[in-house]
């Protein structure tokens, strides 16, 4: 039987996107084969980076998906969730028999799942779909750095900073922040 972990990050921004990952390793993977594998929130941006490539490496398929800040405005921030992470599901195409969620019931394509509370620190497939899922929407906060310069996305990724605070004050919203969440709707 194939097990994806899947896992989300970027519910909190004020711009950006939300990003899954399913990760499906085979049934004789071995965590040892991973050290420091662990819920993304608990490791370093360093440690995230150096694992997301080992992952990619050991797992037998790995999934991103993303829901755009615009789809968040009109679904919510829950059903933009269930949208990437059903996103990076169907990239892993007929792999997988079961799904392993964070904290998320999710019917996708009829596939039995199980919601586990903390199971980004519980279970090695949903820690390593954090990892990826984190890392990759890092990376593409970094290049919206540079696209909207003076905002610091680089650093706080678009969660809601002071910093990122005074510069959606004095600069107004980018295309990339989401209109629905009430920081941005008040400037």
């Amino acid at each position: 039987m194939q097990v994806a972990g899947v896992d989300e990050v970027g519910r909190g921004p004020l711009a950006g996107p939300v990003m899954a990952a399913a990760v499906v390793f085979s049934p004789t993977f071995k965590t040892r084969n991973l050290p420091g594998l662990n819920d993304s929130k608990k490791l370093s941006a360093l440690a995230r980076e150096r694992l997301a490539p080992r992952i990619q490496y050991y797992a037998s398929g790995v999934g991103i998906g993303r829901a755009e800040h615009h789809e968040i405005d009109a679904l919510g921030i829950v059903e933009a969730t269930v949208t990437a992470m059903t996103r990076a599901i169907r990239q892993l195409a007929n792999q997988v028999d079961h799904l392993l969620v964070d904290a998320l019931f999710l019917s996708c394509d009829g596939l039995p799942c199980r919601a586990i509370i903390h199971g980004d620190a519980l279970c090695s497939s949903i820690a390593a779909a954090s990892i990826v899922a984190k890392v990759a929407r890092d990376s593409l906060m970094e290049e919206m750095d540079a696209l909207y310069p003076g905002y610091g996305f680089a650093q706080h990724k678009g969660y809601p900073t002071e910093a990122h605070m005074a510069a959606l004050e004095q600069l107004g919203p980018t295309p990339i922040h989401r209109r629905s969440f009430a920081p941005v709707r008040r400037v």
